[in-house]
């Protein structure tokens, strides 16, 4: 009897207005949602939703604006020395402190535009001189299919294939994307130790993938990403032939 109550009393209650149908493993993301999780952790600045439409990551605008403040700041320093001028003589005729050009030149600080337009007076140029160096820097590589570079990787075994599929010239770090691909005649190395972090994806074939003590099943799609500088690299080889990307990057200076 208490079981057919109870079953009664569901069957009056209201049907709960249907909700659109979602995959029961794969959670939605928006753009409020990542926001909302940039707001409570403070990876974004003021902008909220309009950061990640604006750089469709959580990597911080910071880095790119001090990149740019860098960037002034050398292109000014050169432009002085050109004149044959002082810090102090620069600074004077810009109208602004000795101080203030200090920082600029040292990348310190974001300058005004106000600041920029009294340099460039002072300086003789248009102030888009200021930003020619920037824009020099902001490297693109663009390799069609099949076009990458073979190489031969330091510890590079027989049967591992390595194509490099671009490369950075400038910057602070390094970043060497690479199509890898395990012939029939590969065999097992789980050696492999560099500087960095690297970051593989599974695309054909099947391992068991070392890092440091522990080992890893990779079928196509799974990704690993890990501190180069321990021991990793296939340790069995279970499907051949075998393709993954390997992304590796580390610290220019450490190159």
């Amino acid at each position: 009897m208490t079981g057919r109550k109870k079953a009664t009393k569901l069957k009056e209650r209201k049907p709960a207005q249907a909700s659109p149908p979602q995959s029961a493993s794969r959670k939605v993301i928006t753009p409020n949602t990542i926001a909302g999780a940039g707001a409570k952790f403070g990876a974004f600045g003021q902008g909220g939703e309009d950061d990640i439409l604006r750089t469709g990551s959580s990597a911080p605008q910071e880095a790119a604006t001090h990149s740019l403040a860098k960037a002034i700041g050398m292109q000014v320093r050169e432009l002085r020395r050109k004149l044959d001028l002082t810090g102090a003589e620069l600074a004077e005729q810009a109208g602004i402190s000795a101080g203030m050009l200090s920082k600029i030149e040292n990348g310190a600080v974001s300058a005004s535009i106000e600041s920029l337009e009294a340099l460039a007076r002072a300086l003789n140029v248009p102030i888009t001189s200021f930003f020619q160096s920037y824009e020099d820097q902001r490297d693109c590589s663009y390799v069609r299919a099949g076009n990458g570079v073979v190489i031969e990787r330091r510890g590079t075994k027989a049967g591992h294939q390595y194509q490099l599929l671009g490369h950075s010239i400038s910057g602070d770090i390094v970043v060497e994307p690479y199509l890898i691909t395990l012939t029939e005649e590969a065999d097992p190395y789980d050696l492999f130790q560099h500087a960095g972090v690297e970051f593989i994806y599974q695309l054909t074939g099947k391992s068991l993938y070392r890092h440091a003590d522990k080992i890893y099943t990779l079928s196509p799609g799974d990704a690993l990403f890990f501190d180069a500088t321990a021991l990793h690299g296939p340790h069995e080889l279970l499907e051949l032939p075998m393709t993954y990307l390997s992304i590796i990057v580390y610290p220019r200076n450490t190159g």
